[in-house]
């Protein structure tokens, strides 16, 4: 049913309920925009539609929009998170870092071909 007391439409729809937590009440296709008529205007956020005493107007905020598309993000990724975390962590062995191991293998030492370069033209003791 969309409209309010003095325009408003009703009519009978089949739809599946899908057991997955969303940010959204429901979502509207094709399916129910043939059978209401209506005219959806994304760049706007309108939805558009005849009514008994006229057109029947519905509308968001953009604030609303992406507050709505920020929370389906945020639940799709715990949800991604929740299912593909665990099976990584399985299949991934956990590296230990060797303390015992030599500093001297770890210190920094510089690459082959590199050339000392001046630092002030002025004093050519300055090097890097």
């Amino acid at each position: 049913m969309f409209g309010d007391r003095a325009n408003f439409r009703s009519e009978v729809l089949t739809f599946k309920v899908v057991d997955f937590s969303g940010s959204y009440h429901g979502i509207l296709g094709r399916p129910c925009y043939a059978k209401f008529m209506a005219i959806p205007n994304y760049t706007y956020l309108k939805l558009k539609m005849p009514g008994p005493n006229g057109i029947i107007t519905m509308g968001s905020t953009f604030s609303h929009a992406y507050t709505c598309d920020r929370e389906h993000y945020e639940l799709t990724t715990a949800v991604i998170n929740s299912t593909e975390l665990p099976e990584l962590r399985n299949s991934v062995t956990p590296a230990v870092p060797d303390y015992n191991k030599s500093a001297s293998s770890s210190a920094f030492c510089p690459t082959e071909g590199s050339k000392a370069v001046e630092v002030n033209l002025n004093d050519s003791t300055k090097m890097v």
